[in-house]
């Protein structure tokens, strides 16, 4: 251990142990899960905290040898014993090891918050991408990205696992991995929204996304490889919308079926879709104009059409109704 400490230090690295761990230093070869909390935080007198895995209820994974884009976690990761907990100060001097930080904390943002962890990103490196992109969208990441500084990375070990004895996760794959997954995931998916599971059918549409947006990322937008995984991502969207349309999250349905619009103006599952999400927050005319463009694009589904625009009447005329009574009520005392 004195050893590894030792070489930490010559890497600009300084490891507190808080809590020891249990058994042997695992041997971390490629391809071994490390799962752990994580506290990122300043190292000025305050010692703001930046990030922190268990307020987002959720740890985190990571595979060695898949290139992570903060090489300095596994760095300190493989230092570590299950049921360990250590601090890291890492050294702006050795920029590497914290320059990099905001754009991966976005990522890992907006896996929290649900969103794509590729939004804002495009095909080129992390050094590039800080300095083509003026702004992250969270100001104490911008803060950081403009004036680097020492960061702390209190780390808890929960769990090793040896390669072959888990389950991969899509993000950590390979390209021809994720080529050959996504359509297992998607048929996953199906099943578990016939189950009606429909909340882990949409986590299953969303990793299946996930890896053909990593994929597409690395083609140039317009070509043809770029064109197919397009074309491969925008049915796994609509099946996405579906479970969101289910869950009653209505203003993501209207932002992915646009986006899909924007693109194909002629899916007639995104409009159906959109017209339902547009009805449901009580868009009357942009409703009708959906399920109106429905009809032009397909008119076999106009008795499909018919009963949506039925109930949307139906609805309208209550909620009038409810209206007048109440509006009738203010003026009756």
């Amino acid at each position: 251990m004195a050893d590894l400490i030792a070489r930490l230090r010559e890497d600009g690295i300084q490891k507190r142990v808080i809590q020891e761990g249990q058994g042997e230093l695992p041997d971390f070869q490629d391809g071994t899960k490390a799962t752990f909390h994580f506290r990122t935080l300043r190292s000025d007198n305050e010692g703001s905290v930046l990030d922190d895995s268990r307020a987002r209820g959720k740890p985190m994974e990571l595979i060695t040898g898949k290139k992570f884009k903060l090489p300095v976690w596994e760095t300190i990761v493989c230092t570590m014993r299950e049921g360990e907990i250590a601090q890291f100060l890492c050294d702006v001097k050795v920029s590497e090891h914290v320059v990099l930080y905001p754009l991966v904390a976005k990522s890992l943002r907006n896996i929290a918050e649900g969103k794509d962890p590729l939004e804002g990103q495009r095909h080129c490196c992390g050094i590039a991408q800080m300095h083509e992109h003026s702004s992250l969208g969270h100001a104490d990441l911008d803060a950081l990205q403009q004036n680097p500084q020492p960061l702390i990375f209190h780390i808890e070990m929960l769990k090793v696992e040896s390669p072959g004895t888990y389950q991969q996760d899509p993000w950590a794959m390979t390209d021809e991995e994720k080529a050959k997954a996504v359509p297992l995931i998607h048929q996953e998916g199906n099943r578990l929204y016939r189950e009606g599971q429909v909340k882990e059918a949409a986590a299953k549409y969303y990793d299946a996304i996930a890896c053909l947006k990593n994929l597409q990322m690395k083609e140039q937008p317009g070509s043809p490889d770029w064109i197919q995984l397009d074309l491969q991502i925008t049915p796994l969207l609509l099946n996405y919308c579906q479970c969101k349309l289910v869950a009653q999250e209505y203003y993501e349905v209207l932002d992915h079926c646009s986006s899909i619009l924007n693109k194909y103006d002629d899916n007639v599952k995104a409009y159906f879709k959109r017209g339902k999400a547009h009805a449901a927050v009580w868009n009357a005319q942009e409703a009708q104009a959906d399920f109106a463009k429905v009809l032009e694009l397909d008119p076999a589904l106009a008795p499909v059409v018919s009963k949506e625009l039925r109930a949307l009447e139906t609805r309208i005329r209550q909620k009038d109704e409810e209206d007048k009574a109440r509006f009738r009520g203010i003026f009756s005392h």
